[in-house]
Order: structure tokens, then C-alpha cells, then sequence
């Protein structure tokens, strides 16, 4: 038998952790061909299809569909087939990460301690025998996006598309398509789920939770056992304290919302946040303004007004980068997970093309088509949480970003004029500012600009 190869999870994004199996395109003892669809991953950013980095007969999958992998970690076992097309010595087409160092390399289920007796393809193995993690033809992060929809099992369908089919219960091959050459869109996938017309035939979701591949597991609970409300005399007793009511199972973060949490607690960890509130009055608002787009113009004229908050900071080496440009990050809420796409050169954009523009970015990421190239970059964020509801708030600053601007629900309120009293809209705002990068007075003379561009009348 030939020599086998083994495949790392190559860095899908920019330094990304860790991915999250979502299909698996191949089932051990396959022959796959060069290039061809192994696996289907799901990163914080993106839905990838990592195509196979030779031709052989796959030896070992690293785990099942919901799985996270760490980077580096194994993801595949191959044995080579020299009659097959190979890749040329050396050829590289971007992607490349060393296999994990020996403390990560086990990998462990935390669902299930029992482990594989099989010895196909150790880490003891030379490294000569590593095949790298040359990822097909990704040449780089944002090439993965403008990948054809493939035919996998009959069917055409984008890996965006193939995720929300696994997560809404669709089967793709009852869904009619609609799209290009007749691949499958999301929206044939999110309407068939509505109708109920493509549900998986009897398919339940599994109760066991998923594993971490490539990371040690922390220590595992004794077997379950059929717990009984009553003691060991037969007598009745109490299975949880009073008033406790437990229910689900723990599950492991994946994708964005895994994601979320390491930048939140990134963000815990490093910045000093200080949070000023104020109203915006916009009684004088004629028809037709869109609060976003004057949110956005808002922004922009107060970073003209106060560059100190449309700033960088690395608290490590004490350095501070004022923008030129406004590039302000639109947070989006999904279900998935916190995503905050970059509206590039705001400033620079007319009422129009600010909408247009966050039309463009919502979209991209509900079907979760947007370049990781729109996800980084932003200057300072943007949070309009009061569409659904909550007037004030404390926003999380993410460095190196050194501010945040959030708005809550607008409301009417008893206003004092000449003469007597009146009702007018106003919009509550919260500035939260790294108060390591920026004084009070600056976060203070920022929240004065917001408010006055918010007064005038269009």
C-alpha cells in the first residue's frame, strides 16, 4: 500500500481559530480526484468549500457534520493514487499552515471518551508525509465567494446555500431550483422550509453534542444514568433544588457565535470603557429622512469634528492611528450570531449610497455570501439597536477601534419651548469611547457634533 497523506485544516480566514463541519461532500473509502469537494466549513466569516488537496481513496474523515475542527488539526487522511492527477511538488496556491503543535494534536470527542482503536496515519508519522494544507485553488480569502455552485449527489447549490438547507431540515434534492443552470438558491431553500414541501423524510437532529476536533476535552462526565424520584428507601425526594428548572443540552459555539464570544471577551480583557448618553432632538426632521443614512452622516461629520474617535489604538506598544477616512461598522444581528460588516468610505457616500450600501451588506450577510474583506477594516461601529427596542445602552468597543455609537427606539417626549411646551422626537444615543485612547472631553464634544447634525432638518 502506498504512503498515506495527511491533510491539516488550513487558516480558512485571517487567522481564524477554528471551523465547523458542515457537510462532508465524501465518506471514508471514496476515491476523490484532485481539487473536487471534500468538505463544506463553516467559519466565523463565511461558508468555505475546501476542495481535495490530492487523488487517492480517503483513508479517514476527521469527524461528522457539526464538528469543530481546530486549524492546523488533522481533517483527512488520503492514499495517494499515482494514476490519478497529483499536484506538482511545490505548486502553492496561498494556503498553508504547519501541523498543530503536540499539545493540540489529540483529537478528543467531548460528547464521547471512547477512543478510535484504528492507527490510520499518526502524528508520528514524518513530516515528509504531510500533505500540507494546499487548499485547491483558493487563491485567497475572498475567492472562495465567487466559487460556481457544484453538483454534489444530483444537485447544485452554493455551500452557503447547502448550510441553511442542513440547518432548516430542507433536502435539497425535493427543493425545486431556481436559480442559474438550475442551482439551488437560498431562497428556494428558505421557501420550501416555509411550505414544508422539502423536509427531511424522519431525520432528527441528533441529541449527542458536537466535538471539538484537534483540542483536548476537558474531563468527561461519568456515563448517564436513568435518574428515579425516588431515594434509595423508595421514599420520594427532589431531583433539583426548588424552584430550578433545568432543560436542553450543553452545546458547543460554533461558526459567528463562537466567534462573538472570543471578541467579546477580547474586548472585556483589554479596553477601559467609558459610556456617555444623551437625546437627539429631531423634531425638524422633514419627510423622507432614513434615520440610518442620518445615523451614518451623523458619524461622519462628528469624526470630522473629533478625529480622536475615529481612531485605532494598540494598548501594547501605546500607539494611536487618526483616520483620514470614516469607515463605519453596521452591526447586524442574525440568528447565527453578531456580524459587523464595514461600510467603507462613508464619508464619501451621498444619502442614497448609504442605502444602497447597507442594503447591499444586510443582504450579502443573511445568505452569508459577504467577502471577509466587508467584515474588517471599520474605524469606528455603529449599533442601531432601537429598531427592536431599549433606549440607552453600554455598546462594546472591539479594538482597535476606540469607539461605538449606538442608538435606541425614538420616542415622544414633553419638550419646553418659548411660550409653552410641546411634543417632539427624539433619539436616544450612547457613545462608549476607550477611555486608554480618548478623554472625556473628546467622547463629550463627539456626542455634541452627533446631536447637531441629528437637529437639522435633512
Amino acid at each position: 500500500m502506498s504512503e498515506s497523506k495527511t491533510f491539516h485544516l488550513p487558516d480558512l480566514g485571517e487567522g481564524l481559530p477554528d471551523a465547523t463541519i458542515v457537510e462532508w461532500f465524501v465518506k471514508e473509502g471514496d476515491v476523490i480526484r484532485l481539487d473536487e469537494p471534500l468538505v463544506s466549513m463553516e467559519t466565523a466569516k463565511a461558508v468555505v468549500e475546501v476542495p481535495s488537496p490530492v487523488s487517492g481513496k480517503v483513508m479517514k474523515l476527521a469527524g461528522a457534520a457539526g464538528d469543530v475542527v481546530i486549524t492546523g488539526s488533522m481533517l483527512a487522511v488520503f492514499e495517494p493514487d499515482a494514476s490519478l492527477p497529483q499536484r506538482a511538488e511545490g505548486q502553492d496556491t496561498g494556503h498553508h499552515h504547519g501541523p498543530p503543535k503536540p499539545a493540540a494534536l489529540a483529537a478528543t470527542s467531548v460528547a464521547n471518551a471512547t477512543a478510535d482503536p484504528s492507527p490510520v496515519a499518526t502524528d508520528a508519522a514524518p513530516v515528509e508525509a504531510d500533505a500540507g494544507t494546499v487548499v485547491g485553488a483558493m487563491q485567497s480569502s475572498n475567492a472562495v465567494h465567487t466559487e460556481q455552485a457544484i453538483a454534489v449527489g444530483g444537485v447544485k447549490a452554493m455551500p452557503a446555500v447547502r448550510a441553511m438547507a442542513k440547518k432548516l431540515g430542507v433536502d435539497l434534492a425535493r427543493v425545486r431550483p431556481t436559480g442559474a443552470d438550475g442551482a439551488v438558491t437560498m431562497q428556494d431553500v428558505k421557501q420550501a422550509a416555509a411550505d414544508g414541501t422539502a423536509a427531511v423524510g424522519g431525520a432528527s437532529a441528533p441529541t449527542l453534542s458536537h466535538r471539538v476536533v484537534g483540542a483536548e476535552a476537558p474531563p468527561t462526565a461519568a456515563p448517564t444514568v436513568q435518574r428515579t424520584t425516588l431515594s434509595a428507601s423508595g421514599k420520594p425526594m427532589r431531583t433539583q433544588p426548588p424552584g430550578v428548572s433545568v432543560s436542553g443540552q450543553p452545546e458547543q459555539l460554533k461558526g459567528v457565535r463562537r466567534n462573538m464570544a472570543r471578541v467579546m471577551a477580547d474586548a472585556h480583557a483589554k479596553v477601559v470603557p467609558t459610556t456617555l448618553s444623551d437625546d437627539a432632538d429631531v423634531h425638524a426632521w422633514v419627510p423622507g429622512n432614513d434615520m440610518t443614512g442620518r445615523l451614518v452622516r451623523a458619524i461622519v461629520r462628528a469624526c470630522k469634528t473629533v478625529p480622536a474617535m475615529n481612531a485605532w489604538f494598540d494598548g501594547e506598544k501605546l500607539t494611536r492611528t487618526l483616520h483620514p477616512h470614516v469607515d463605519i461598522g453596521i452591526a447586524v444581528d442574525t440568528d447565527d450570531g453578531l456580524f459587523v460588516p464595514a461600510l467603507h468610505n462613508a464619508d464619501l457616500l451621498e444619502a442614497g449610497g448609504v442605502r444602497e450600501s447597507i442594503n447591499r451588506l444586510r443582504a450579502q450577510v443573511e445568505d452569508r455570501s459577504i467577502p471577509p474583506s466587508e467584515l474588517t477594516g471599520y474605524t469606528i461601529s455603529l449599533s442601531n439597536f432601537g429598531m427592536f427596542a431599549g433606549r440607552y445602552a453600554t455598546p462594546v468597543v472591539v479594538p482597535p477601534c476606540v469607539a461605538i455609537v449606538a442608538a435606541g427606539r425614538a420616542r415622544h417626549q414633553v419638550t419646553p419651548v418659548m411660550g409653552g411646551f410641546e411634543s417632539h422626537k427624539v433619539i436616544p444615543l450612547s457613545v462608549t469611547f476607550d477611555h486608554r485612547a480618548c478623554t472625556g472631553g473628546e467622547a463629550a464634544r463627539f456626542l455634541k457634533a452627533l446631536i447637531d447634525d441629528l437637529a437639522l432638518p435633512a
